[in-house]
């Protein structure tokens, strides 16, 4: 059995209704790409179906135990398998059948790959004005200017790294 090549990591609370599409786009990208992956699941005390959801459907659930979106990266980041990691929200607002770019670039030498918002379309409602139009543009800018990044959109969600 071949080693874990990259291990997608998903932080989740009460996310059954959306969640099942995500492990399936990853799952799918597995396959397009032709690596052997993962998905973690990081849970923090889901109430609803979202832990018996994962498990089902061939994921790795991490029990999260402080609450906390970077603490669920915290708890699932060290029980990867493999050496290159790309994070997601469980809400389908990334598409996990997109990974290939991040895919590429990890294994291109890249230590920390980012998304774009702003260079694929964002839905009406998804983001708020002052977000959108003021705040992440103003900090992209500063985060480029002080560390000489090139980076579109800061705080973009989805991430890739090793």
């Amino acid at each position: 059995m071949s080693e874990i090549e990259l291990s997608i990591i998903i932080p989740t609370l009460n996310e059954e209704k959306t969640l099942g599409f995500c492990i399936q786009k990853a799952q799918k990208s597995f396959l397009a790409l032709g690596i052997k992956g993962e998905v973690i699941i990081a849970d923090y005390r889901s109430t609803d179906r979202t832990v018996e959801l994962a498990a089902s459907m061939g994921a790795r659930v991490v029990a999260v135990e402080e609450k906390g979106y970077g603490n669920a990266y915290l708890s699932a980041v060290p029980q990867a398998r493999a050496e290159r990691i790309i994070m997601g929200d469980a809400d389908d607002s990334y598409n996990f059948e997109e990974i290939g770019p991040f895919w590429q670039k990890l294994n291109e030498g890249y230590d920390f790959v980012m998304g774009s918002r702003f260079r694929g379309k964002i839905e009406k409602g998804a983001m708020p004005f002052l977000h959108r139009y003021v705040g992440t543009p103003f900090l992209t800018f500063l985060i480029n200017l002080f560390f000489k990044t090139k980076f579109s959109d800061s705080n973009c969600g989805m991430r890739g790294f090793t």
